[in-house]
């Protein structure tokens, strides 16, 4: 059974309920300067605090590293949370339950203790599956951790257990309609139920917050399937989970790098000499939430992959899952090992340093890229040059909006010698329109982005009659449909706050542009604020209306509709100046 979604508009009044001063003061000391409340940022080094909280707006930000946000992502970044987990951890700070929406009339949502049972009975599983390794029917299942080098200390970090060769070892012992729901039981056509796992050593599947979700058995001899993973349930997600994660953050919870390999043994065997930063996919190839969920916990991500065919092609697949993640400050690299080898027999034949060194030599992921996608073409001749072009663009055009996407189709540029090519074709363009300003440059600051900056951090501008009666078409400016969709969102959400408005935004592609304006110090007072709207508001229209009078001007033969726009604009001009120049 499946949960339902959040309610938007819960997320929205819990926004307006929660208080992100104190939220935040709960996890690091605030201390208040001027109307804001200031520390060191949590999210990078520094010796001076540069992160501000704003109280009115709902919202921090780090005037160093440029991290920003609500309360919501405060708790993500702050926590490593996902987005439904930092609304859980949201709801249960100001007090309040989470409700669920459900899918249709058939369904409803989850049960809070139902889940927490499901958990529980997980718990008693590994449990039970531990308990069977130190039993006489589990020592073929410590043999065989011990003929593969695998210490007590890492059995016990793991929890590696041992599945009893049995049909019912579990069902006799829970409750089966429980056990089915957790996946730990199968019931044939015939109604019997029995064990899913039988007969296989056991790799308890924890997510980051230590609560076991799944698992992963493996047999003991040749027989098929060798490796078998739990079903899809109400907890366990395997394209959204990675194998020792948990295990990882626990030793370390700041890593500079996470390694992901292919097989719950490599994890095993690379913590027993020492290598404890890596995780493995369950089953399935590396997915964009995988990529998405490793770099949440650190900025490099290695993709290590076997030396085989099929290593190699699960390589070239990985560019699907991380090239959408690679916002910059994230790196990935490539690391293919020797034909025949996997890290759990590699590090043993080549020892923990050799290993190390692979670690450090592998390959980034431009050269890989490129190397790869130059493989096997002609890159001297017009045809071999397009077919690069038309292999790698597909790949590059999922890069975020950045300095890193640039660079990379520089490069392609550079390979294919084509001046056909243009880097910002797709380029979001209203970020580049708000461009990111030294907040207390007033002066220097147009009126468009003094506009929208007053209109993100007080919504309720959006009521102004003034703005009501523009008529959109006729206005021309850098960032006017950023100002448009910013005005046409708030009127539609009517938000309590900038913290409300910033949550609509989230995920989108002006999310970056709202966020940037959102902390800038515009120096107005709470009286002003109106009037420096106002005042900025007229001046875009007089810019929009000259620029169409140079329009019409440009024009070699101006039509008697043209004369017509002509005395309308000056008109309105005339008439703006005229409220621009009062005091």
């Amino acid at each position: 059974m499946s949960e339902g979604r959040i309610p938007r508009q819960f997320i929205d009044d819990l926004l307006v309920r929660v208080d992100i001063v104190d939220l935040i003061d709960a996890h690091l000391p605030l201390k208040k300067t001027g109307a804001n409340f200031v520390a060191r940022c949590p999210f990078h080094s520094e010796k001076t605090p540069s992160f501000s909280v704003n109280r009115d707006k709902q919202f921090y930000h780090c005037f160093g590293c440029g991290v920003s946000g609500n309360a919501i992502s405060f708790l993500m970044e702050f926590n490593r949370l996902d987005f439904v987990e930092a609304i859980e951890d949201l709801a249960a700070f100001v007090g309040v339950d989470v409700p669920r929406e459900s899918f249709s009339a058939q369904s409803s949502p989850q049960k809070k203790d139902d889940l927490n049972n499901l958990y529980q009975l997980m718990e008693q599983a590994a449990q039970f599956y531990t308990e069977q390794m130190h039993v006489k029917a589990g020592s073929v299942a410590r043999d065989y951790f011990r003929r593969r080098g695998v210490g007590e200390q890492v059995m016990r970090d793991y929890r590696l257990g041992y599945a009893p060769d049995a049909w019912q070892s579990l069902s006799g012992r829970f409750n089966q309609q429980a056990l089915l729901d957790a996946g730990l039981s199968v019931k044939n056509e015939a109604g019997h139920v029995y064990d899913r796992f039988r007969g296989r050593v056991m790799f308890p599947i924890r997510d980051k917050r230590g609560r076991i979700v799944g698992f992963g058995g493996r047999v003991l001899d040749d027989s098929l399937p060798k490796y078998l993973n739990s079903p899809e349930t109400s907890l366990f997600h395997k394209g959204r989970e990675v194998y020792g994660l948990y295990e990882l953050l626990k030793k370390n919870s700041k890593p500079a790098q996470i390694m992901l390999v292919e097989g719950y043994m490599d994890v095993i065997a690379l913590a027993e000499y020492g290598i404890d930063n890596a995780v493995a996919a369950l089953g399935t190839a590396a997915s964009q939430a995988h990529a998405e969920l490793l770099f949440r916990f650190a900025p490099e991500l290695i993709f290590c992959f076997d030396g085989d065919r099929a290593g190699r092609e699960a390589a070239w697949r990985a560019m699907d899952a991380v090239f959408p993640c690679l916002r910059d400050g994230r790196q990935a690299r490539i690391m293919l090992l020797p034909q025949d080898e996997d890290p759990d027999s590699l590090v043993r034949k080549e020892g923990v340093e050799r290993f190390r060194a692979r670690m450090r030599e592998a390959q980034v992921l431009s050269d890989y890229f490129f190397a790869e996608a130059g493989k096997d073409l002609q890159l001297t001749s017009l045809e071999g040059r397009a077919q690069l072009v038309g292999k790698t663009r597909p790949y590059l055009e999922k890069l975020p909006a950045g300095i890193f996407r640039e660079m990379m189709f520089a490069r392609l540029k550079t390979l294919s010698d084509t001046s056909y090519l243009d880097v910002l074709q797709n380029e979001a363009t209203l970020s580049r329109n708000v461009r990111p300003a030294n907040p207390h440059a007033k002066g220097r600051m147009t009126s468009a982005r003094m506009a929208i900056a007053l209109l993100v951090q007080n919504p309720k501008l959006a009521m102004r009659p003034e703005l009501q009666e523009i008529d959109w078409t006729t206005l021309a400016f850098s960032g006017v449909e950023l100002f448009r969709h910013i005005v046409q969102a708030i009127l539609a959400q009517k938000p309590a706050n900038t913290a409300v408005l910033l949550e609509s935004y989230r995920g989108s592609p002006e999310e970056k542009s709202v966020k940037a304006l959102a902390f800038l110090d515009l120096q107005a007072s709470d009286e002003g604020v109106e009037a420096e709207f106002c005042d900025a508001l007229v001046k875009l229209r007089i810019q929009s209306a000259e620029n169409e009078v140079e329009r019409i001007y440009s024009k070699k033969q101006p039509t008697a509709e043209d004369k017509e726009s002509l005395r309308r604009l000056y008109a309105l001009i005339s008439a703006l100046k005229k409220v621009d120049a009062k005091p």
